[in-house]
């Protein structure tokens, strides 16, 4: 019944999905959002998965892939790493990837990136990432990527889809249409290379104030967001000569 609902609805909201092909000839940076042990590694806090999770395991797996190709071409790379001040609450949200603890860490699999001279690591502490970009001075160092690396097209991928990465999205789609974001042409999201958390309706009932969040609808729900404000999105990611 749950299954034949979503099938429904991603029938009357569908989302247009197309092939990505990266070349060399349009400069394009990826983005990861919040792929940390806090989100994805089972039993690493609050808002980690309680048991092994394959749409989360998938979008970390395909995230490193395309980390990896594009350290290899030298290719510039911004990580978002969600990282709270532990007196510093994030409503309606508990407590979750405090900064110095390990849930505020990449992922096992993505840790390699800390060193890597192309890849730039920020630390953020709210749900969208272009906000935690803002310096103490007014300054914006996800605005000085782009700028700094000539980045004409951005490739989004990370958790939660309907969350932190979607408002990310947004923002920057915002930012791009007022000029603040030049040369930046494309944001793009990578459809499985992104993921969200599962709240089924049954468990939901048995918490406190709690929201039912199921996995597929909610991920498919974001996706159409994205691409209703003017993000592209693709279900497959190559790349060219």
């Amino acid at each position: 019944m749950v299954s034949s609902t979503i099938e429904l609805l991603k029938e009357e909201l569908p989302v247009n999905q197309e092939s990505l092909v990266l070349s060399e000839d349009v400069k394009t940076g990826l983005v990861l959002v919040d792929i940390v042990n806090g989100f994805c590694t089972v039993g690493s806090g609050n808002l980690a998965p309680t048991q092994p999770d394959e749409q989360i395991s998938g979008m970390v797996g395909e995230s490193v892939k395309l980390a990896r190709v594009f350290c290899e071409k030298k290719w510039p790379i911004f990580a978002f790493l969600d990282s709270h001040h532990p007196d510093i609450p994030e409503p309606p949200y508990p407590p979750h990837c405090i900064a110095g603890t390990n849930e505020s860490k990449l992922v096992p699999a993505l840790q390699w990136l800390e060193n890597e001279p192309n890849a730039t690591l920020r630390c953020k502490d709210c749900i969208d990432g272009f906000l935690g970009s803002i310096e103490k001075d007014g300054s914006n160092l996800f605005v000085d990527w782009v700028r700094n690396n000539q980045i004409k097209k951005i490739l989004v991928v990370g958790i939660c889809t309907d969350v932190c990465v979607l408002d990310f999205v947004c923002s920057s789609l915002s930012a791009r249409n007022r000029g603040f974001l030049v040369p930046l042409e494309d944001v793009i999201v990578y459809s499985n290379g992104c993921a969200t958390f599962d709240l089924p309706i049954h468990v939901a009932k048995t918490m406190k104030d709690a929201i039912a969040h199921p996995q597929e609808l909610m991920h498919h729900i974001g996706l159409y967001m994205a691409r209703g404000r003017g993000a592209k999105v693709v279900s497959e990611v190559s790349f060219g000569a």
